[in-house]
């Protein structure tokens, strides 16, 4: 089921962006009386289709959901229909038209993917704000995976800045890190500032390691099992840990550190109930395990909350849209690097499911769907023939040139493009099939 949920999801986000990304060339195409000869949403064979009277335009609906397309008569597009070409221009086609007006209809898909990735992020902060730990409200500092102490974190840690660029949002530490390619970090262990060299070697694995931040937490007891070696204790769930003996204890690594030094010993432990303190002594075992579950305690977290009304959401959403597209311009970049080996995290349809979550929340997937706009735009940008970027790369050289690339050129190059295209897909699906296996 919670596959299902998601590959509904995916769907209907993907046909969201696509119906309004072709839309961008059809107003345009229109606009400049250009004859649109197909407005598909998915790819034929037809399931649907519908041609209004007086229309020049089919519309319709594909039987493989894989994106759609936007027809434009006299133009070489993925289709290779090179018959309309035998014939003069007609006024209506798009070759007929000035190289400028050619320019706005081959920048409408991606124009129309920056509008709608906008007016979502400016609903969502309208409709339900934005909440998030700031960096410097993590009192308790951070919590280490492998990676992180490998590189030179420590639990505890809090982190101020990487390469002297302070970090308001906690989420952002590993990804503003990678995609900056930091050098330097620096942060407070002890009441010490310190900094941290951040081998260059390190990027590939930051970049495919998740988790290498957390905030670290209060911890208090979860449950105590019938198994446990202290399950005749008087331990009580939302018990608060203290400490262990003499040895100050608030957060998980503090626990883990303290456990470590008690192995094999019977300690007092110092827990908050409530209002009330109590003292019980506990069995540590030689594996420095007390055999309790434990839980988060976030109670004193600082979450900043910021709510917004419809006018004050517009700036926010045109922040959050602008900080979205330089970053994943950034995050882009990375991937034409080798050393950074950030085309291993390319993926197809099935990563961008899996980022879906499996229960249905409209917060989440406006999100996403906001979020996949802006990637489906910038990547429509990129000067590949058979995508937009192509076709505006070759008519902005028309423009410069004031000289047209023959019909012959654009086809090759068409079938250049859909080569190239055809490789990224192959290498997503191949990524998303390696990382299924392992």
């Amino acid at each position: 089921m919670d596959t299902i949920l998601r590959i509904i999801q995916v769907i209907l986000a993907l046909s969201i962006l696509v119906i309004f990304h072709e839309f961008g060339h059809y107003t345009f195409a229109r606009l400049f009386k250009i004859r649109v000869e197909q407005f598909y949403l998915f790819f034929p064979p037809a399931i649907f289709k519908w041609k209004p009277k007086k229309s020049d335009t089919e519309f319709g609906i594909g039987s493989i959901p894989l994106g759609g397309f936007c027809k434009i008569s006299g133009m070489i597009d993925e289709s290779l229909d090179t018959n309309q070409m035998k014939h003069d221009p007609q006024p209506w086609e798009f070759r007929s038209k000035p190289a400028w007006k050619r320019l706005f209809v081959m920048s409408g898909g991606v124009l129309f993917n920056f509008i709608l990735a906008f007016i979502l992020f400016s609903a969502i902060m309208n409709t339900w704000g934005t909440q998030y730990l700031k960096n410097s409200d993590a009192k308790y500092g951070i919590e280490v995976n492998d990676l992180a102490k490998e590189i030179g974190f420590r639990s505890g840690d809090k982190i101020l800045s990487f390469d002297g660029e302070a970090i308001d949002d906690f989420n952002d530490l590993q990804v503003t890190l990678a995609r900056n390619q930091a050098k330097t970090a620096t942060v407070i262990r002890q009441g010490d500032t310190i900094n941290i060299d951040i081998d260059p070697v390190y990027i590939p694995a930051i970049l495919n390691t998740p988790g290498m931040f957390a905030p670290a937490t209060p911890i208090a007891i979860a449950s105590v099992p019938d198994t446990s070696i202290n399950a005749s204790a008087n331990l009580l769930a939302n018990d608060r840990f203290i400490s262990v003996d003499t040895v100050k204890v608030v957060t998980l690594y503090e626990l883990k550190s303290a456990l470590n030094l008690y192995k094999g010993k019977r300690v007092d432990f110092r827990f908050l109930r409530g209002d009330q303190i109590k003292t019980i002594p506990l069995q540590v075992s030689e594996n420095a395990t007390i055999g309790v579950l434990l839980a988060s305690d976030i109670s004193d977290m600082n979450i900043t909350r910021i709510d917004y009304n419809f006018f004050s959401s517009i700036p926010a959403g045109w922040d959050k849209f602008s900080s979205t597209l330089s970053n994943y311009i950034k995050e882009l970049g990375l991937i034409f690097q080798p050393k950074t080996q950030a085309y291993k995290s390319v993926g197809s349809f099935i990563a961008i499911g899996k980022i879906f979550p499996t229960s249905w929340d409209w917060r989440i997937f406006w999100n996403i769907c906001a979020w996949l706009s802006v990637m489906l735009g910038v990547m429509n940008l990129l000067p590949i023939p058979g995508l937009d970027g192509g076709h505006i790369l070759f008519t902005l050289y028309e423009i410069i040139t004031r000289k047209k690339p023959s019909d012959r050129f654009l086809i090759n190059a068409q079938i250049v493009g859909m080569a190239i295209l055809f490789l990224l897909i192959f290498v997503a699906f191949g990524n998303d099939i390696m990382r299924l296996i392992n």
